[in-house]
Formats: C-alpha cells, sequence, structure tokens
C-alpha cells in the first residue's frame, strides 16, 4: 500500500474500537509520526485506554500501561536491578517503559519524583541503572492522561514538564448516535481483536518520510513570529520555547504528510497549533482574570500575524 491508503487504513481500524471520535484519532496518529508523545486531559470514562490500546494494536507495537497513583515509585516505570544469587551477578529487571507504546494512567497523581523518572525517559530514550544504561524500543511513544486538576488527589503538571508532550488533547464526551452504539455494543469491536496494519520498523520508515516533508523558508519564519509574539505578548508570562518551535514544525510536516503532500502550507500550521502551543503558554496574572485562556490568547496572536507567501522554487 501507498502512504495514504496505510494512513486511512490505520485510522480505520482504530475507528472500528472508537467510534465517533476521527478528529481525536487523527490528531494522535499525526503526533505519533511526528515523533511525539501526547498528553491528554480529560474526565475518566471517556475511552483513553481504549484509544491507546487500539493505536498500539494497529501499529503493531508493544504495550505497558501503568496506573499512576501517589505509592507508584520511579523503579516501576525504570526497572531496578535485582541480585541473581544462580549466577551472583545483578540483573536488570525492566519497568513498564520498556516497551513501545506506553499508557501512563492519570499521571497527575504520582508524586513530582516518579512524574520527572518518567518525563526523563521521555527524553533521552533511555534508561540508566546502577551505571548501565538501557535503550527503551523504538518508536517509544509515551501517551499519559491526566484528570482535571479539581479531581481529588491530582496535582498540576508544571509548565516545564508538559512542555515535553508534542500536543495536549481532549476526548470529550461521545455524540448522542454514538453513545447509543457503545451501549447497544453494535459496531464496536474490541482493541485485541483489531487487526495490525503495519510494524513498528514500518512506522519508523513513515517517520522518516514524514521528517522529510518540504518547509518553506516563510514557514519557518512564521511560525518563530508566533513564538516571538508568545514571548512579548503583555498577556504571557513565559511564551513558547525552541523546544515548542520544534514540536510544531514537525507537526506541520506530519500534518502535510497526512494530508498526501511532500510539502507544508501555512494551512499545515494553523490546523496543528492549537493542539501544539497552548500547554506550553503560561498566561499572566491580569490575562486569567480577564478571562483569557492560553487557546483564547493564541488564537488572538495568530490573527494579527499576516500568513506567509510561499517562495517559488
Amino acid at each position: 500500500m501507498d502512504n495514504h491508503s496505510v494512513i486511512s487504513a490505520i485510522l480505520e481500524e482504530t475507528g472500528k474500537a472508537v467510534l465517533g471520535k476521527e478528529d481525536v484519532l487523527k490528531k494522535i496518529l499525526t503526533a505519533i509520526i511526528a515523533g511525539g508523545h501526547i498528553l491528554i486531559d480529560d474526565i475518566p470514562g471517556v475511552g483513553k485506554t481504549t484509544i491507546a490500546m487500539a493505536f498500539s494494536h494497529v501499529l503493531g507495537l508493544s504495550y505497558n500501561r501503568l496506573q499512576f497513583t501517589p505509592d507508584v515509585l520511579p523503579s516501576d516505570i525504570t526497572g531496578f536491578s535485582m541480585y541473581d544469587k544462580n549466577t551472583g551477578s545483578f540483573r536488570y529487571v525492566p519497568g513498564a517503559a520498556m516497551t513501545n507504546f506506553l499508557l501512563a494512567d492519570e499521571i497527575n497523581r504520582a508524586s513530582p519524583k516518579t512524574q520527572s523518572a518518567l518525563l526523563e525517559v521521555m527524553q533521552e530514550g533511555r534508561i540508566s541503572i546502577d551505571g548501565n544504561t538501557h535503550n527503551v524500543p523504538q518508536p517509544f511513544i509515551v501517551m499519559a492522561t491526566q484528570n482535571p486538576v479539581g479531581s481529588s488527589g491530582t496535582q498540576e503538571l508544571p509548565e516545564s514538564q508538559t512542555d515535553r508532550f508534542m500536543v495536549r488533547l481532549t476526548v470529550g464526551y461521545p455524540r448522542k448516535e454514538d453513545e447509543l452504539q457503545i451501549l447497544k455494543g453494535t459496531h464496536l469491536t474490541k482493541p485485541s481483536d483489531l487487526t495490525p496494519v503495519i510494524t513498528a520498523s514500518q512506522l519508523l520508515t513513515i517517520r522518516q518520510e514524514a521528517a522529510s516533508v518540504h518547509v518553506d523558508d516563510s514557514l519557518y519564519a512564521y511560525m518563530v513570529s508566533i513564538a516571538n509574539a508568545t514571548r512579548t505578548s503583555e498577556s504571557i508570562t513565559l511564551g513558547i520555547s525552541p523546544r515548542g518551535t520544534m514540536a510544531l514544525a514537525s507537526m506541520t510536516k506530519a500534518h502535510a504528510f497526512l494530508a498526501g503532500r511532500d510539502y507544508a502550507v501555512p494551512d499545515d500550521i494553523l490546523q496543528v497549533a492549537a493542539d501544539t502551543l497552548p500547554h506550553r503558554i503560561l498566561l499572566s496574572g491580569k490575562a486569567r482574570r480577564e478571562g483569557e485562556t492560553a487557546f483564547t490568547v493564541l488564537q488572538s496572536i495568530l490573527r494579527t500575524l499576516p500568513l506567509p507567501r510561499l517562495t517559488e522554487a
């Protein structure tokens, strides 16, 4: 199959287990192809675990799920060394992160130390235990979920940690007609019964092809202008970091790739900005008092910046 057919097949197969969330599935797949991690900020029971399991099966990836609670330790994520009396030496016991696809469920219920352990693995792609380094399998994808901050027993992730997630999404409630189908159990497939469409190695190849999508210099300049505007806005205390600009570029390429193009256009940036940038912005106290959100401030910035004009080859 060509790339367009592969993308369509992945979305169609995952859609068999997750009804009525085509837009969310496409955004998650875009982030996966862009090489990033996903943070889903939503209430319990809207299908976050089902989505993670569906993607892991369809993409042919190994899968682990770790339910975060206050007593989860960093070693539960990274693994630990255990003395083996038969060999007289220490052996490495893998943790939950030794997988292709890790669902970190309710990450904001864990202690800051445990959260940091996961984020370090996400950033480095490897684990160091007792002076020995263990590389996590590739591709390595973390889908973390968190309940609203008002939920009991939760603590908000600091901006320095949410910045490591390429996108921050919400799933939302299903439509009425979709919820009826869920209740009836019709037209719904268990994630474990889904058919794999590609393998882990094929996903790595797709990522390489997406990364080679051409981005005109005017588009790069536009991305930098967006970042600079957040850094100078009176409504924003902490603007978008260079990591955020790089994430925007990767998501732009992946969005163009999913659209079947080998080049990016301004609309690719606009389509991914709302999921890639707001969680990297810290509003000023005045903006919060006036009822502004990171999303509304970002939209205001995007409206004021002129769209780039692609240069002719």
